[in-house]
């Protein structure tokens, strides 16, 4: 027994015995104290080449932010000056449009005023002509009379100038009527204006040396149209005191 443990003791303390080292403790706050300035250092390093490769890369990050904040900035200036000019081309476009309804306007009453100049003057030489020439006194004619086709399919315009020649004229009173005569379906017919169940309405007539007349009339868009007869009445006649006949005019 006594050999046994003198076997033991001797192992543990001979040059066999296994080797002990003995360090000294070290608490962690102190481990990481010493650590976290080289992991601060590491980290600053890696920055400064990383921002340093940036640079020499060509791209700068402060720069970068720079010009992008002035891109912004030029941006939101060229938007509020677009919206601007969008105002300013619509005030011009509304200013031109009330320019181009006004000049149309004064066009179109500067074109009626020529117009009806040009009546006038031939009104003027023709009552001249009419005035030389003489005639029997309350005769009266029919002159100027033409029949145009409308905008509106089956509309036509008819213009005419009554004249009673004679310097003593009385005042002629009585009416007119249109018969126009018409081919539909190979069938001819006719249509007094005005319509009238009883058909003995007429247009009234009222004047002393002359009359402009201008009237319309509406027939079907699918008849064909003849011709048209002027019937002017004297008060209280039967029978048409003056009969002429018009064809439509071709254009």
């Amino acid at each position: 027994m006594w050999r046994g443990v003198e076997r033991r003791v001797g192992r543990r303390f001979s040059i066999s015995a296994p080797q002990m080292s003995v360090r000294p403790h070290i608490p962690w706050y102190l481990r990481w104290g010493m650590v976290l300035p080289f992991v601060l250092a590491a980290i600053a390093l890696a920055w400064w080449a990383y921002d340093h490769g940036l640079e020499f890369a060509g791209f700068h990050r402060g720069q970068a932010e720079q010009e992008l904040s002035r891109l912004h900035d030029q941006v939101a200036k060229l938007t509020d000056e677009k919206a601007q000019l969008t105002n300013q081309v619509a005030q011009y476009e509304r200013k031109i449009q009330i320019e181009q309804a006004s000049n149309q306007a004064t066009s179109e009453q500067l074109k009626n005023l020529a117009d009806e100049n040009v009546h006038l003057q031939e009104d003027l030489v023709f009552f001249q002509n009419l005035t030389a020439a003489g005639g029997k006194e309350g005769e009266l004619g029919v002159h100027r009379l033409t029949l145009e086709r409308d905008k509106i399919p089956g509309e036509y315009r008819l213009r005419m100038l009554l004249v009673q020649s004679g310097q003593r004229a009385k005042i002629f009173s009585g009416s007119y009527q249109l018969v126009a005569t018409v081919v539909e379906n190979g069938q001819t017919s006719s249509h007094v204006f005005p319509r009238d169940e009883s058909g003995n309405a007429q247009f009234k007539l009222s004047f002393r040396y002359y009359q402009r007349i201008e009237q319309n009339i509406q027939l079907p868009p699918n008849v064909q149209l003849e011709n048209v007869q002027v019937r002017i009445f004297e008060r209280g006649g039967v029978e048409p005191k003056v009969r002429q006949d018009v064809s439509v005019s071709k254009v």
